[in-house]
């Protein structure tokens, strides 16, 4: 428990630390977008390769090297973020009025942001400390976490097939989003490397890269999880400063029972369906089809907060902003101390 605790603060004590540099103004907005794209492009992709074919012998990965690619935990990742949507969109029609979600703009918002975890920055650092053997399956797992997002997510907080969108003037401009949204998924750097680390992987063909190159892999995979946390606390800090009322959208309802519906929802009922539907699994299918890494990482994703990208696309499409800022703030917030006591509760019930 202990372990748990000191991973999970190191992990926010960097993200406190980028909200620290946003608030003296070492890391800029006019900085958030090239960073950004840095870390997506270049620095995860290349954390994502050295995990796969096992460059860092630092952290115990070299011990799956032989592991096989599995389309499994695609398939889960997928499944549970679905899940979350469905949850999530369910409990904002027929319940989300009674906790101040009295319109459809802010119930597509909660659904989407209350639908899905923090499926990177947070869980590949507590991973790579507490459940190093489960890396590869964790990154497989999120390609499917994305494929959900992009569709179904897509879905909700777009309101059908034509969306709209702020930029978007006609109908076939809102459906050409949908087009670069899935486009964005299928050339982003992350995905490819996933595809190329699981080709490595599975050929061999990882012995052969020379050394330098194996150098300077392990080199930028290092810098990759130390900036997306400070990157993420500087949006976060921007964020928590909306939440208490600068937005573009001043409102003077009451923040506090969707903040409540958020962690009822994130962080006690889909924990409690995500660890019960694996407990179920494992006793029901032998372990190929979950492995013991896999059961890992549905554990570490159970006790994660919402996810931060749900703000930018609810931006985007035009939803109840203050709502999204509402469940990803407050979730990170409550994540400080029901991360550990769902790290904890994984392990007792799952082992």
């Amino acid at each position: 428990m202990w372990m748990i605790i000191g991973s999970v603060l190191g992990v926010f004590l960097v993200i406190a630390v980028g909200a620290t540099c946003r608030r003296l103004g070492w890391l800029t907005l006019a900085a958030d977008q090239s960073l950004a794209a840095l870390v997506t492009q270049i620095l995860l992709p290349m954390y994502f390769i050295d995990k796969m074919i096992g460059l860092d012998t630092g952290t115990g990965t070299e011990s799956g090297v032989q592991q096989s690619i599995s389309l499994v935990p695609v398939l889960v990742g997928f499944t549970t973020t679905s899940l979350g949507f469905a949850v999530s969109l369910v409990f904002a029609r027929k319940l989300g009025p009674w906790f101040g979600l009295v319109d459809d703009s802010r119930q597509r918002a909660f659904a989407l942001s209350a639908g899905i975890c923090n499926y990177g920055y947070i869980p590949y650092p507590l991973a790579q400390q507490i459940y190093p053997s489960a890396m590869i399956d964790l990154i497989i797992h999120n390609v499917g976490v994305e494929l959900s997002l992009w569709s179904i997510g897509i879905l909700i907080i777009s309101g059908g097939p034509n969306p709209k969108v702020k930029s978007a003037g006609t109908a076939e401009t809102a459906v050409s989003t949908n087009v670069v949204a899935w486009k964005r998924i299928l050339s982003s750097g992350p995905l490819l490397a996933v595809i190329v680390g699981g080709v490595l992987r599975a050929s061999g063909a990882s012995t052969w890269i020379p050394t330098p190159i194996a150098g300077a892999i392990e080199m930028l995979s290092l810098c990759a999880i130390p900036m997306g946390l400070l990157l993420g606390g500087a949006i976060m800090i921007d964020y928590a400063g909306d939440l208490l009322g600068k937005t573009d959208q001043p409102d003077s309802t009451s923040l506090f029972p969707v903040l409540v519906a958020a962690v009822s929802i994130r962080q006690c009922l889909m924990p409690v369906l995500m660890l019960s539907s694996a407990a179920a699994l494992t006793s029901a299918f032998t372990s190929p089809f979950l492995s013991t890494s896999l059961i890992d990482v549905i554990k570490l994703q159970s006790a994660m907060p919402a996810a931060i990208f749900p703000i930018v696309l609810t931006r985007l499409y035009n939803q109840d902003v203050r709502t999204a800022i509402t469940v990803v703030v407050g979730t990170s917030a409550a994540g400080v101390i029901l991360i550990p006591v769902w790290m904890a509760i994984g392990v007792w019930w799952l082992g």
